[in-house]
């Protein structure tokens, strides 16, 4: 489990779906109200709180975004607390519970970033004329990262994807709305053809 802040209300949490296993929580259950997912969900917020310094009292917008590769992406945006000047010591007691808005996102994009360029240019030469020509390239955080829409892959073709991209760089909790709106594009599409054919 892996968390930074995005800001002063706002923090990026990472399970892998080993995270997920450790604890008995399939992906589907992340869907779903069960205790499990409420125990994780606190888990991340006592984490959060000693890592990041991060006050999860209040109401919380939480967002999960599935990405089949890598995990589970988990942005908590605190909202402003607005405490009712009636609140009787009864609610006050209620404190542990987190007020949850939960909005999930089934993202199918496959995002691996690559520490230099010449691992970005070594998984591309692997996957040309073999799996796949497509991809988009984005310059983020001070890495290249390749990012691809597996539509048109077969899952066999899907697999072998994943096992090259694993090789040369590493998985991303990073969403494809965060690189559109933070990243830089470098190669509008057809990365993986752009990489193999004009850098040798």
């Amino acid at each position: 489990m892996k968390m930074e802040r995005l800001g002063q209300d706002k923090i990026r949490i990472f399970l892998t779906f080993d995270d997920l296993t450790e604890r008995g929580i399939q992906k589907e259950d992340m869907w779903r109200e069960i205790p499990k997912v409420h125990e994780l969900f606190s888990e991340m917020m006592d984490q959060a709180y000693s890592e990041l310094g991060f006050d999860a009292s209040g109401p919380l917008a939480v967002e999960v975004f599935a990405m089949p590769a890598q995990g589970m992406v988990v942005i908590v945006t605190r909202g402003k607390h607005e405490r009712d000047a009636e609140a009787s010591s009864e609610d006050e007691l209620d404190e542990e519970v987190y007020e949850m808005e939960v909005t999930l996102e089934q993202s199918e994009a496959i995002i691996y970033r690559f520490r230099d360029i010449e691992d970005a240019i070594g998984a591309a030469k692997t996957l040309v004329g073999h799996l796949t020509e497509e991809g988009r390239m984005y310059r983020y955080q001070e890495q290249w990262i390749l990012c691809f829409d597996p539509a048109g892959l077969e899952s066999s073709g899907y697999q072998a994807l994943i096992a090259v991209l694993a090789e040369y760089g590493e998985a991303t909790s990073v969403t494809p709305a965060v690189l559109e709106e933070y990243g830089q594009i470098v190669i509008t599409s057809q990365a993986v053809k752009v990489l193999a054919e004009h850098f040798g």
